[in-house]
């Protein structure tokens, strides 16, 4: 349930409003336009909502502390849950912060020991060095991975396995990496834990596990053979074809990537773990901030000599741009701004249950193309659920039509998804920079067909 915004006059009220959307949009241009690096961004926009929205337009105290929202922290259903409850819309979601820190952590513990470039290498050698059965069998990995990892470390590893399999055997690892951009940006959208705006949406409404991949899972699930099928006959010229000069005994050996065997079976039993924890979480009552802390502490204290390495290497830095957007969103909800968007949005449908899917689903895959994706999530997610009290229209529904829509709708450019950027990155650095051109040639009508796929779906299965 949306929180009641706490008015004191009609002065205060339009100027908190005022104060509030231009905190916002200021932010967003600062985040666009990369000139301050984004957690000093929200985080200043957070100050700035605290003292200048709560503290001189609304002169709320309530506000503040409904927005901080540490209070959730310290109730039981924020820890164990018999029956899923919803965390609350308003201010900061400690629970996505809790698991997104946690999941780090675990990656960062899996990074150390060499497990990605040693399943990377696996395959590759599975396939037998095939330079279209690695660009099929990639792909699927991809995918897979991104369903429970962040697609940015899932990218970051092996986009830079592709290279070292690119020289090794002599094709243009282009197409490969941004086809593996792709499938992660989808698989991530098939999971409550495969991208940041699915945990948010997760968290904030009570939905498990198993809900995303009854829902967007399956709709993912259909997109992925499509994308496939595109994607490879799009890029089968490219690809080259395969030679016979090429001596795959000389290729570096998949064990050769684990630098602690021991931490290496340990790592992956942790991950294993992981995705028993969320796949039954909603059996367990086990909430994802338990299970998030968690694997966290399991990762540590399995590898006490490197604490500090791991922890070093966590990021930090998103953890903090999470924490100052969900101050700014509260912003604009305790203001009644997001109230006021999801009216706009209800009579620009007049109503009507098709016209506002298509307008949540398409809005969402064009803005988080341009734009990020989690603030705009963020955003979104109150509007939605007013909307659905508005109108009478199922709330799952609105759900599973704005998370396709943020999640798959960064696909189309080079900037629209972090996943993107580190993997034209990566190409870049090894001498094949990727322009506008190359990468949405093949990117956008990706994303127009998947878009159109899921559109249709959501239409004839909730409907």
């Amino acid at each position: 349930m949306l929180s009641e915004p706490v008015y004191y006059d009609n002065n205060a009220t339009m100027g908190a409003q005022i104060l509030a959307l231009s905190i916002f949009v200021v932010m967003f241009v600062f985040i666009i336009t990369e000139v301050i690096e984004r957690q000093y961004v929200t985080l200043a926009g957070a100050a700035l909502t605290i003292l200048l929205v709560f503290g001189l337009g609304m002169r709320s105290m309530d506000a503040v502390k409904e927005t901080l929202n540490v209070h959730s922290i310290f109730t039981s259903g924020f820890w164990y849950a018999a029956h899923e409850q919803s965390e609350s819309s308003s201010g900061i979601n400690w629970a996505t912060i809790m698991f997104i820190a946690g999941m780090m952590v675990m990656v960062e513990g899996m990074a150390r020991v060499g497990f990605f470039r040693w399943l990377c290498m696996r395959l590759a050698k599975f396939v037998r060095y095939k330079v279209r059965s690695i660009f099929l069998v990639f792909m699927l990995i991809s995918f897979v991975l991104a369903m429970f990892i962040d697609s940015i470390t899932v990218i970051l590893f092996l986009a830079a396995v592709t290279v070292e399999l690119s020289q090794l055997l002599k094709f243009n690892p282009v197409p490969m990496i941004l086809s593996e951009v792709f499938c992660a940006n989808l698989g991530g959208s098939a999971t409550m834990c495969g991208d940041p705006p699915n945990i948010i949406i997760g968290t904030s409404l009570g939905y498990t596990f198993g809900d995303f991949i009854a829902n967007t899972g399956v709709m993912a699930a259909i997109s992925l053979v499509f994308t496939i099928a595109f994607l490879y006959f799009s890029y089968r010229k490219e690809l080259g074809t395969e030679r016979a000069d090429i001596d795959t005994s000389a290729l570096p050996s998949p064990e050769s990537a684990i630098t602690d065997k021991k931490g290496f079976v340990i790592s992956t039993l942790i991950f294993l773990t992981a995705v028993v924890l969320l796949v039954t979480h909603a059996m367990t009552g086990l909430t994802v901030a338990t299970i998030g802390i968690g694997i966290a502490l399991l990762t540590l204290l399995t590898a006490p000599a490197h604490c500090a390495e791991i922890l070093r290497k966590v990021d930090y830095k998103t953890i903090l741009f999470f924490i100052g957007l969900f101050v700014v969103i509260g912003g604009l909800e305790q203001t009644g701004i997001l109230t006021i968007i999801a009216g706009v949005i209800s009579t620009l449908s007049s109503g009507n249950a098709y016209l506002m899917i298509a307008i949540i689903i398409w809005m969402s895959a064009i803005a988080s193309a341009f734009i990020d994706n989690i603030p705009f999530a963020a955003t979104m997610l109150p509007v939605i659920q007013t909307l659905s009290q508005t109108t009478g229209i199922a709330l799952p529904t609105l759900a599973w039509a704005l998370s396709v829509g943020t999640d798959i709708g960064g696909s189309a450019t080079p900037i629209g998804a972090s996943a993107n950027v580190v993997g034209t990155s990566v190409a870049a650095k090894a001498g094949h920079p990727v322009d506008w051109g190359t990468y949405c040639r093949r990117a956008v009508p990706a994303t127009v067909i998947v878009m159109a796929i899921c559109t249709v779906y959501i239409f004839i299965t909730y409907l």
